[in-house]
């Protein structure tokens, strides 16, 4: 089964915390260096608030995964128990966003350099090539310290579900249903 994070909007205080460092545990450079016009600002979780409540909207991992059987060109798929996007395969068509049941994917503009024969071009300029991919929690697959929502969030509201989690639950809320009785 796979394993997903949470928040509790109860404890949400909607300071969108996780989303700054869901980008910067993401950034292939360190943004705290960079020109401001030039980071990439694009996290895999929005935080939406309204009057009562805030919180964070991610990506559930779902085991039917509705986006990845909306793809196309199949570039989301399941791996090591998480839903995961091939940026290189996806073609931005949107599929995936309509297919999300939670709305946890957005589309995100992708910059591809390629080096030319620099001789010809004014300035020695780079060109790249922009292209909108699909955008979702990865739940920081590449971190061994695990997502960092989890680890900067100052309410602790963000929590890992995980199977044994989801029957223990399930098992309370049964033994809480039949003590009435």
């Amino acid at each position: 089964m796979n394993y997903f994070v949470i928040a509790d909007p109860l404890k949400c205080i909607g300071c969108r915390t996780c989303m700054i460092a869901c980008v910067v545990e993401h950034s292939e450079e360190d943004i705290f260096y960079q020109d401001p016009q030039s980071i990439n600002f694009n996290p895999k979780l929005e935080v939406v608030k309204n009057a009562a409540v805030s919180a964070p909207i991610q990506c559930r991992q779902c085991e039917d995964a509705p986006c990845a059987k909306a793809c196309p060109h199949n570039a989301i798929s399941k791996e090591n128990n998480s839903i995961k996007v091939n940026n290189k395969k996806c073609i931005g068509c949107k599929n995936c966003m309509l297919a999300c049941p939670f709305g946890a994917i957005n589309l995100n503009d992708v910059e591809y350099g390629h080096i030319v024969n620099l001789e010809n071009i004014p300035n020695n300029k780079l060109f790249c090539i922009e292209k909108m991919v699909a955008n979702k929690c990865d739940l920081c697959s590449h971190s061994e310290e695990g997502p960092a929502c989890l680890k900067v969030c100052p309410t602790s509201a963000f929590k890992i579900v995980k199977e044994e989690d989801l029957y223990s639950d399930l098992k309370d809320k049964r033994k809480a249903a039949t003590a009435g009785f």
